[in-house]
């Protein structure tokens, strides 16, 4: 029987990568400031950028939507789906520190292993969910089947 087993996780270099590719994708395609954060599979984050006349608030949210789905392996819109709104779950789930059930969400899925997650908030969240999809981009990624609508 084994008592253990190896874990991969997110690269400084890749997170640096998807960060800078996020926070660029706001101001470039969506004509909104951004924050960009990425974590590791565990939920420690890795890299943040905020970007030029980013709400400083938005540091916190976007550090709590990536660890979100690197946590739960989901994007964030897809973990609020699939709680029930109104819930006593969904609720329980909400209420818990470093959890953000709304868009801009996204598992770092590699090899079908998540790695990781990128968050980004300082738009709408269809704004947040286009700068994040840029950044799993910039790793050669994509975001099918892990999110809703966008």
């Amino acid at each position: 029987m084994a008592i253990s087993r190896p874990r991969r996780t997110i690269c400084a270099e890749a997170a640096r990568a998807a960060v800078n590719a996020a926070v660029a994708h706001g101001p470039e395609a969506r004509k909104v400031p951004v924050v960009a954060a990425v974590v590791d599979a565990s939920g420690d984050l890795i890299a943040l950028l905020r970007g030029d006349g980013a709400f400083k608030a938005s540091t916190t949210i976007a550090q709590d939507k990536a660890h979100t789905a690197a946590v739960f392996g989901v994007s964030t819109d897809a973990l609020d789906d699939g709680l029930g709104a109104g819930s006593t779950l969904h609720q329980g789930i909400a209420l818990r520190p470093g959890v953000a059930l709304f868009g801009g969400g996204f598992p770092i899925v590699e090899n079908g292993e998540v790695i990781g997650g990128i968050g980004v908030s300082g738009g709408s969240e269809d704004d947040d969910r286009a700068c994040a999809q840029a950044g799993l981009a910039a790793l050669g990624l994509a975001t099918s089947g892990l999110a809703t609508s966008s």
